[in-house]
């Protein structure tokens, strides 16, 4: 069970940067809306078939991330770090992606791309709001 900290936390926020891996080993990031899944601990997002990450991400399933609050408090660091794997499509988690995106972001079915699935497998969040430095982690169980 994800920690309701975290789950409120990703559910109040609509940006991500992801960060996937090229063919040569290196690192590319790049920034998205998404959506949060904390029932099944997946995050969801939309995103041209021909962008550069999107080959990559065909290529290396593996990726981690960041997300932070969409309006900055310099004195009360919050962020979510996460790492997980693109899920291929067909998935039997992946099947609902683009309906569970489109329900919270209609504007987004005007607009040509393909819905993505992240499973995350580990996730740290940072809450300063609790005490500085405090973590939470989370760690999906196999």
């Amino acid at each position: 069970m994800i920690d309701n900290k975290i789950t409120a936390f990703m559910e109040a926020q609509t940006c991500a940067t992801i960060c996937c891996i090229d063919a040569a080993g290196m690192p590319w990031c790049f920034s998205c809306y998404f959506e949060w899944n904390d029932t099944e601990g997946l995050l969801y997002f939309k995103s041209s078939v021909d962008s550069r990450h999107a080959s990559m991400l065909k290529e290396n399933k593996a990726v981690a991330g960041t997300v932070l609050p969409d309006k900055l408090n310099k004195l009360l660091v919050q962020g979510v770090q996460f790492e997980g794997q693109v899920l291929d499509a067909s998935s039997e988690q992946a099947k609902g992606a683009a309906a569970f995106y489109h329900k919270k972001n209609p504007l987004a079915l005007a607009i040509a791309g393909e819905t993505w699935t992240v499973q995350i497998n580990y996730l740290k969040m940072t809450d300063s709001t609790l005490g500085f430095g405090k973590k939470t982690v989370w760690e999906r169980q196999n």
